[in-house]
């Protein structure tokens, strides 16, 4: 947690999401929702996410070699990190670098979907990803599946990840696919696994409609 606080100097965004999520004193008798507003929670487990606008193409928020559907009310930004800077060894996980930010505070959740990119190479997804899992030091319980991204070759990791400000391992969850731009890895942490559950319809919708270019 204190890895994703530091990395929000990248964005204003995510910092407000953050210090706005962690503001609300635990235990009150108020149900804010998570994210300081007064809306209710969204309900885990939910079967799907609402589609809202599409993400990579043309005009869209962030420039990508992919693109995928966003679900409603997520906001992208995108993320410059700038090389030698003080910060960019933050937006650097393993082999990818932090290239585009999906805030869903407005939505009802604390917590984002985060696109990674990596420089073109011929090393394999199941490597980019263990490469990422091992650039997070709090990682563990990492699990590999080999799958599909929309109609994209695939692979998928479930981690948990510990820390002194967590109340316990929180789940946290990534995909990774080739393209001739070179890899991208979309990842889906949260506040705490309560919030990953929640989320994870968003990135569902991202996974199942992703497409190259």
């Amino acid at each position: 947690m204190m890895r994703d606080m530091v990395r929000a100097g990248l964005s204003a965004v995510l910092a407000a999401a953050v210090l706005a999520g962690c503001s609300s004193p635990s235990g009150s008798g108020t149900d804010t929702g998570r994210n300081g507003d007064g809306a209710p929670p969204k309900a885990a487990g939910s079967a799907a996410a609402e589609k809202g606008s599409r993400l990579g193409g043309a005009g869209s928020a962030c420039a990508l070699p992919v693109t995928f559907d966003l679900a409603a009310d997520w906001k992208p930004e995108a993320v410059t990190v700038e090389p030698g800077s003080d910060l960019a060894a933050l937006g650097e996980q393993g082999p990818v670098t932090l290239v585009c930010e999906i805030d869903a505070k407005p939505a009802g959740n604390i917590g984002y979907i985060r696109v990674w990119q990596g420089k073109p190479s011929d090393t394999g997804t199941r490597a980019v990803l263990e490469a990422f899992v091992a650039g997070e030091p709090n990682a563990a319980k990492a699990s590999y599946t080999e799958g599909k991204a929309g109609a994209v070759a695939a692979t998928e990791v479930t981690y948990t990840v510990s820390g002194e400000l967590l109340d316990g391992p929180k789940t946290e969850r990534a995909f990774a696919v080739a393209t001739p731009g070179g890899p991208v890895v979309v990842h889906l942490g949260g506040l705490d696994s309560q919030e990953h559950r929640q989320m994870l319809p968003a990135y569902e919708l991202a996974k199942g409609s992703l497409k190259l270019g």
